[in-house]
């Protein structure tokens, strides 16, 4: 890479309107940097159907900026957490049936867990709680039209199956409130993702402090095997000031 490249995240590939998915986000940089565990700070929003603008770092990362303002930054991590054992493709699938039956509310349209999103539009990451343990989890397939030529998943899309459930764990877990915001993303991807097949997308708690909360999540195969594992810091929005009576 030169001194720096651009991209525009087009509006399809949202978390929040308007607002480009996270995950996407950070697969995007950590393509770019020079490891093969990566960790993605954001710092602001990073808009969709914008030119945003990519920099090497010296340290072998990469940082995304808009104009002035820093948006992201990807920096070489040690290794993400370890991963428990995979949920089954049947209680993958169970807890997303029962997720998208009685889903929390705040949803939206996004690309990673959009209730609307088909599996050609979207990664339809529907994590349920799975009964009898402390993980949430969905099974899902992902469309041929999400892959590249060689029929894979493109590893972008992979750091994606790593984000939304994360989120379902805060809700689902933790009874978190809706409108947390990925602020940190160390992810490592273990061997390549097929589209066609089946996935199964998980997350379990590993702290929580005040509006902060840190998961980790992971994909497999419907067999069990590790495809990608990973560690986020979410974040609560701030609590809205409650209206006052009037007299």
């Amino acid at each position: 890479m030169t001194d720096f490249e651009t991209i525009t995240v087009p509006a399809r590939l949202c978390g929040y309107p308007g607002v480009a998915f996270g995950g996407y986000v950070a697969g995007v940089l950590a393509t770019r940097a020079a490891a093969k565990t990566v960790r993605v700070d954001f710092r602001r929003p990073v808009p969709t159907d914008t030119a945003v603008r990519l920099a090497p770092t010296a340290e072998g990362g990469v940082r995304l900026v808009d104009g002035e303002h820093l948006l992201a930054a990807a920096t070489p991590a040690e290794p993400a957490v370890e991963a428990p054992e995979a949920p089954s493709w049947e209680q993958a699938r169970a807890a997303a049936d029962a997720y998208r039956a009685a889903p929390p509310d705040g949803m939206v349209d996004c690309f990673g867990c959009g209730l609307h999103r088909t599996p050609a539009t979207g990664l339809r990451l529907h994590c349920g709680r799975v009964p009898g343990s402390a993980l949430v989890a969905a099974a899902w397939t992902a469309g041929p039209e999400l892959g590249g030529a060689d029929g894979l998943l493109p590893p972008e899309l992979v750091w994606g199956a790593l984000d939304c459930p994360g989120n379902a764990a805060g809700r689902l877990l933790d009874d978190r409130r809706a409108g947390a915001v990925t602020a940190a993303l160390t992810a490592r991807l273990l061997r390549p993702v097929p589209v066609g097949a089946g996935l199964v997308s998980y997350a379990w708690l590993l702290g929580t402090e005040g509006r902060k909360y840190r998961v980790g999540t992971a994909l497999a195969t419907a067999e069990g095997d590790l495809c990608a594992i990973g560690e986020a810091l979410w974040v609560e929005p701030r609590a809205q000031a409650q209206p006052q009576a009037q007299p």
